[in-house]
């Protein structure tokens, strides 16, 4: 989505989520984890509170720290592969209620987050010192909100109606994926192999940012915007080749996403096969767009011409890429093999016939059955290259900013009340609704 100058803003299903007005650094293996520190609080107008307030005290918590599998925190450990994790911010996990001088009415977000942060630092918890991120937890009964939640992308605020927590990680983990930077990903349909001709149709069932759910974790193109993947994990592309792709998210070490240019555009690709607690429905090598460099609102490539995806009773590789050009950038694949948790793709540049045979040794042994990827290799073929900074490229960067007030030009993303499906974009304003299984599903662990 294009910014504008006075901000971009969408609307999301689930809870929007504001990534730390500090631009996240690329990871390296050897880094150590970043710790981001966040506060939920619970907050109360002055005609509206929380019908059953020590329930909400009670269970609120477990969804951003719970050591279950479906919490925000473990969610975040297993996406990053222990890069990155969300840690409470107080010893009690989080705050409140506090109450409003403010009505529920006309769902004021600014002046929610201006009182809450002055509420808050009355009691001694100041954003920059105590917490980094604030996640503001209130009543849905007299708002209005035309959402479920709200946050800036990147930043660090984020505004979930109370309904947006009974949906758990579905919904919060959505909305800190906002925080990241990541945008909401949708799906190009190509069905006649070439990518000179799309639609935008929908949204990508491979990512929690898009129709997946959490079942679905984070895709490649995400993982490169945070820094998630180091410059041997994701590969950028240099010269045809042959390359052997590593799971995703699986265990072990090596390549796990093709970085290839594409004229101004980019197109990353993955292979996905169940791991954890994600891809249980999600198999085959996967393709995305990424417009001109923002890794963080990046398309899924759908060839096929059935419209089908994992989202319904299709086979979990229903959408999984075997071959596909792009004749405007002379760009072409074609998948050898795929399964059991590796696959091998064939890639040619500037115009390269893919028939043609591979003369590089180092390109042969990606076909070999014997062949497996080691922590240094950075694709067969393929010259290696550190992964871009995230937030690089043209997508929006919230600075450190004070508290973002009614018509501010923060980028926001909103999460959607009413029923119907992601997204729905028009005049730069994106609009997801909640419901369904679209954002709000519970991840399912692998049988």
């Amino acid at each position: 989505m294009k910014t504008s100058a006075l901000g971009r803003i969408a609307l999301v299903c689930g809870v929007a989520a504001l990534a730390g007005g500090i631009v996240p650094a690329t990871a390296h293996a050897d880094d150590a984890p970043v710790k981001k520190k966040i506060l939920p609080v619970l907050v109360e107008f002055s005609d509206s509170t929380f019908q059953h307030p020590d329930q909400v005290k009670a269970s609120t918590p477990d969804t951003y720290f719970g050591t279950k599998t479906d919490s925000v925190a473990s969610f975040f450990k297993e996406m990053s592969r222990g890069k990155f994790a969300y840690v409470p911010a107080v010893k009690g996990q989080m705050a409140g209620p506090v109450t409003l001088p403010l009505t529920a009415a006309g769902c004021n977000h600014g002046k929610i987050n201006t009182l809450t942060q002055e509420a808050l630092a009355k009691q001694g918890l100041v954003r920059g010192e105590d917490y980094d991120s604030l996640s503001m937890v209130f009543p849905a009964q007299k708002t209005g909100c035309a959402w479920a939640g709200l946050a800036t992308v990147p930043g660090p605020y984020s505004w979930i109606n109370l309904y947006g927590t009974a949906s758990g990680l579905g919904v919060v983990g959505h909305e800190l994926g906002h925080n990241q930077g990541f945008g909401h990903q949708g799906r190009a349909m190509c069905t006649d192999g070439d990518l000179v001709n799309c639609k935008d149709d929908g949204t990508s069932a491979k990512s929690i940012m898009g129709g997946g759910g959490p079942a679905a974790g984070f895709s490649a193109p995400e993982l490169i915007r945070a820094g998630w993947l180091s410059g041997s994990e994701a590969v950028k592309v240099a010269k045809s080749g042959t390359y052997t792709l590593r799971s995703l998210h699986g265990e072990g070490s090596g390549t796990r996403a093709l970085d290839i240019p594409m004229g101004e555009d980019r197109l990353v690709v993955e292979y996905r096969h169940a791991a954890g607690t994600v891809d249980g429905r999600i198999e085959g090598v996967h393709a995305y767009r990424v417009p001109k460099d923002a890794y963080g609102s990046s398309s899924l490539i759908d060839l096929t011409e059935e419209n089908e995806t994992a989202g319904n009773s299709a086979p979990a590789d229903a959408d999984a890429v075997t071959a596909l050009t792009d004749k405007a950038s002379k760009v072409s694949l074609k998948v050898l093999s795929s399964g059991d948790g590796k696959a091998t793709v064939k890639v040619a540049l500037n115009g390269e016939s893919l028939a043609a045979e591979v003369s590089d040794d180092s390109t042969k042994k990606a076909v070999n059955p014997e062949h497996t990827a080691s922590d240094t290799d950075a694709g067969d073929g393929a010259s290696a290259a550190p992964v871009p900074a995230a937030g690089s490229g043209t997508e929006a960067q919230s600075g450190d900013a004070a508290p973002a007030a009614a018509g501010d030009s923060a980028d926001l993303a909103a999460t959607g009340a009413g029923p119907g499906t992601l997204p729905l974009v028009a005049g730069g304003v994106a609009l997801v609704v909640v419901g369904g299984v679209i954002v709000l599903g519970r991840r399912r662990k692998r049988a």
